[in-house]
């Protein structure tokens, strides 16, 4: 099955990806038999852009995806990442040395079993060094043909243009959603240079779908306690979902599709592509996921839509 494709500078991925994080961490227990099977469903349905990272379940996850992708590698575009070190069990420091981010990406390509990486994120701005001289290593790694393309996760505007002057960025990755609207305020630069979104938790890690009662999170759910899932702040962010579940009972679909769908159709709206990674770990999940790619909103839909993020109540987590 084909999905429709954009394309990230000159990388060219399917219009929507696949999240791989909560497959080794922060979303209650792993199951590694479910999550080959719901990636290697994705890739049947036209899923080909995979996204993990190194810091994932301390490089679980990169073990999963790359197992889950053996044999099928030529047609699957991944992205991972390096830069949030807990190596020293403390909380994590963004890394960038040279040094590290050689061993670093020595180490995915180990864990993941492929011999590139198509696009590799700085996870984080560094705090070790300047930014262009982690750049400058990450692009070393281009020239080695370690690497395809290079990306970079929660900048801002002067961090990028830094980083692009070293060498060309082809997409940043930063939380964008219904209720999370932080990079508009970097669309314009990112326009000027060529660079594209992929945002990450465009469901609100599960808020925005109407399904997950924050008080029956369980113990190891990293969601309790953060500012938008407890107390008056989960109850005035039900409005958000309320709201969308007005549209979505308008075009019989389920509120996550809607907001999957507005999250597609900003890349008109800011002039970039947008090519979301909504993570799950269940085929039911990722089905519903992509069906969204086939919901239109109209004018009228996208007007109730847009304001919503004025209502969101609490720091984004």
């Amino acid at each position: 099955m084909a999905l429709p494709t954009t394309r990230l500078g000159g990388l060219t991925v399917s219009a929507q990806g696949l999240g791989c994080m909560g497959m080794s961490q922060h979303y209650g227990p792993a199951d590694w038999d479910e999550s080959i099977t719901t990636i290697r469903r994705a890739l049947d349905l036209g899923v080909t852009f995979l996204d993990t990272a190194n810091g994932y379940g301390a490089g679980h996850n990169e073990v999963l995806v790359g197992r889950a992708v053996h044999g099928r590698r030529d047609g699957v575009q991944l992205s991972t990442k390096f830069g949030m070190d807990v190596s020293e069990g403390k909380p994590w420091r963004g890394r960038g040395h040279p040094r590290y981010v050689r061993q670093a990406c020595a180490d995915s390509l180990v864990r993941l079993g492929v011999e590139h990486i198509d696009l590799y994120f700085m996870h984080r701005p560094p705090e070790d060094v300047e930014i262009e001289e982690t750049v400058g290593a990450m692009s070393e790694l281009v020239q080695q043909g370690k690497v395809r393309f290079l990306g970079l996760s929660q900048v801002d505007e002067s961090q990028l243009r830094r980083a692009h002057a070293v060498h060309p960025i082809t997409a940043v990755q930063s939380e964008y959603a219904l209720w999370t609207r932080d990079p508009e305020a970097l669309a314009p630069a990112m326009r000027e240079l060529g660079v594209g979104l992929v945002p990450y938790s465009p469901l609100g890690r599960g808020f925005l779908t109407g399904t997950v009662d924050p008080a029956t999170l369980g113990p190891n759910d990293f969601r309790r306690g953060r500012d938008r899932w407890v107390g008056e702040a989960a109850q005035a962010n039900a409005r958000i979902v309320a709201r969308a579940s007005v549209v979505a009972e308008r075009l019989g679909v389920t509120p996550a599709q809607v907001a999957l769908a507005w999250v597609h159709a900003q890349s008109s709206r800011l002039g970039i592509p947008v090519v979301p990674i909504p993570g799950t770990k269940r085929v039911q999940w990722l089905e519903q996921n992509v069906a969204a790619l086939d919901v239109t909103l109209g004018a009228a839909d996208l007007a109730e839509l847009d304001p919503l993020a004025e209502l969101t109540v609490g720091a984004r987590s």
